[in-house]
């Protein structure tokens, strides 16, 4: 015996009106931004994590060209936006502890660039291990939308100078304040 198929739902005019559809189509990417999957080892007792293997000369092989100088550590509160800000001299490579999360925007302000105006959000950490790269030219920040502190350590290829800086900013609403927000729906 075979059954009919089912005939769709008929949504009534003042819901059918409202209606749209999820995006599920991939997101634009940003030229020489870069997210590697890290493996982490995890067994009753705790986990494992290794988040570079520098070569002889301080890179990470994984992003040629990238000599590590310095390595930072920085602790976000709930709540809080770190944006947007961007290098002309240094590349970044952060990484986000799998139990913490943020939210990272990502802007290509490089002129030249063929992704130019491009701009990427994402979500680090939050059970994932991943580093990304940051090429020198793309603003970036964060923002903790949970109600825990967040960390985020970071490799640099320029060691942090107050005088003269390379630590050049642009407004945090630059793409709009809902651009720090969590997306409903």
């Amino acid at each position: 015996m075979t059954v009919p198929a089912p005939s769709p739902t008929r949504l009534a005019p003042e819901y059918a009106q409202l209606l749209t559809q999820q995006d599920y189509s991939p997101r634009p990417r940003i030229e020489g931004v870069v997210l590697k999957d890290l493996r982490r080892f995890t067994e009753d007792g705790g986990e494992f994590q290794e988040l570079a293997r520098l070569d002889e000369a301080g890179g990470i092989p994984e992003f040629p060209g990238f000599k590590v100088r310095q390595v930072n550590y920085s602790v976000m509160e709930p709540g809080v936006i770190k944006a947007f800000h961007l290098h002309l001299q240094q590349e970044d490579v952060w990484f986000v502890p799998p139990g913490g999360k943020l939210v990272v925007g990502l802007l290509d302000c490089r002129e030249g660039s063929p992704t130019k105006g491009v701009s990427m959000r994402l979500a680090l950490g939050d059970g994932k291990s991943q580093l990304l790269y940051i090429p020198r030219g793309v603003a970036h920040g964060a923002a903790n939308l949970t109600n825990r502190p967040a960390a985020v350590m970071y490799f640099v290829n320029q060691h942090f100078s107050p005088s003269p800086t390379d630590e050049n900013r642009l407004p945090f609403d630059l793409l709009g304040k809902e651009f720090w927000t969590i997306l409903p729906g």
